[in-house]
C-alpha cells in the first residue's frame, strides 16, 4: 500500500508519462485522465498500436519506441491485468521510475518484479485522481473552485 507522501513524491517527480492503453476517444477514462495530468504540467506518451496521435502527440506502439524518442518517468497501465507482465517486463528495460496500474488492474508477481528492479509501484489507484486529491484539484462536488473557504456561500452565484 502507498503512503500519501510516496504518492506525492511519485507525482512529484516524475513528470513524463507514458500511457499504455490510452484511447484516442475523447469519453475513455484513459483519454480524460491524460488530458487532466498534460492540463497540469505533465508530458504525456501515448502507448497505442492502433493510433497514430492521441492528444497533439506522436503515439507509439510499445514503451520501447516510446523510450527511443523520450526518457519516460512513470509508465500508466490502462490494461486489463493479464496484460501487465510483458509491459511491466519493458518498463523495467526502458529504465522508467514508476510502474503505475489503475483502478481494477493489480498483478502482484509483476509489481514485485518491478520493485526488486527499483521502480516505484502503484496499483489498482487512478493517477487523475490521486494528483486531484493530493495537489488541490478536487473541491466540493469534484470540481477545482479555486476558492478555499471554510465558510458557505451566503447567496447562490446565478
Amino acid at each position: 500500500m502507498n503512503t500519501i507522501s510516496e504518492l506525492r513524491r511519485i507525482l512529484g517527480t516524475c513528470k513524463t508519462i507514458a500511457v499504455v492503453g490510452l484511447s484516442p476517444q475523447w469519453h475513455r477514462p484513459s483519454f480524460f485522465a491524460a488530458k487532466y495530468m498534460q492540463g497540469h504540467g505533465y508530458q504525456i506518451i501515448p502507448v497505442n498500436p492502433m493510433a497514430s496521435e492521441i492528444l497533439g502527440q506522436r503515439c507509439y506502439p510499445n514503451l520501447t519506441a516510446a523510450a527511443a524518442a523520450h526518457r519516460i518517468d512513470m509508465v500508466d497501465c490502462f490494461r486489463k491485468s493479464e496484460d501487465i507482465p510483458p509491459i511491466a517486463d519493458e518498463a523495467i528495460a526502458i529504465g522508467a521510475r514508476c510502474l503505475w496500474m489503475q483502478i481494477g488492474v493489480i498483478h502482484e508477481a509483476s509489481a514485485a518484479r518491478a520493485r526488486a528492479a527499483g521502480l516505484d509501484v502503484v496499483m489498482d489507484r487512478c493517477v487523475k485522481i490521486e494528483h486531484a486529491r493530493l495537489f488541490g484539484g478536487l473541491g466540493w462536488a469534484g470540481v477545482n473552485t479555486k476558492v478555499i473557504s471554510s465558510r458557505r456561500p451566503q447567496h447562490l452565484p446565478y
